[in-house]
């Protein structure tokens, strides 16, 4: 199966949160926005705020992240990519998440391979539904 990964799938994932997607290890291919470096590297600096972890656990949270990211296909955020992004969707969308949708959208139409979007973000995934994807984890 080919995903596109959005960063709440990769930190539920990473952190051990509940409900994390359960399609993950049949994933042999994941895609995703450069964005989720950024995405999961400011989450993890402000949960290092916020719950007070030490440094060998933030150390240890910050190579699991970089580990994940590895065994991604990441796509820059080049500039089509911003221009498609900045274009309306069917739905209601933030910033980063239509960033992230113009990315999938884009990887489909470039490869013409299937993919499905795996978010746990609920307006993603209804603006990716709403844009012809199938979604998993909402």
């Amino acid at each position: 199966m080919k995903a596109y990964i959005d960063s709440s799938v990769l930190l539920r994932v990473l952190l051990g949160q509940p409900h994390a997607l359960k399609e993950w290890k049949s994933i042999e291919q994941g895609i995703s926005s450069a964005l989720i470096e950024v995405e999961c590297l400011r989450t993890l600096d402000r949960l290092k705020l916020i719950e007070q972890l030490d440094e060998k656990k933030i150390a240890s949270r910050r190579e699991a992240v970089f580990r994940l990211i590895e065994g991604l296909t990441l796509i820059e955020l080049t500039h089509p990519v911003l221009v498609r992004a900045a274009q309306p969707f069917p739905t209601i969308l933030g910033t980063l998440d239509a960033l992230h949708l113009a990315t999938a959208l884009m990887w489909r139409e470039y490869t013409r391979a299937d993919i499905l979007m795996a978010t746990h973000d609920s307006a993603l995934g209804t603006a990716a539904k709403a844009s012809g994807l199938r979604v998993i984890g909402v």
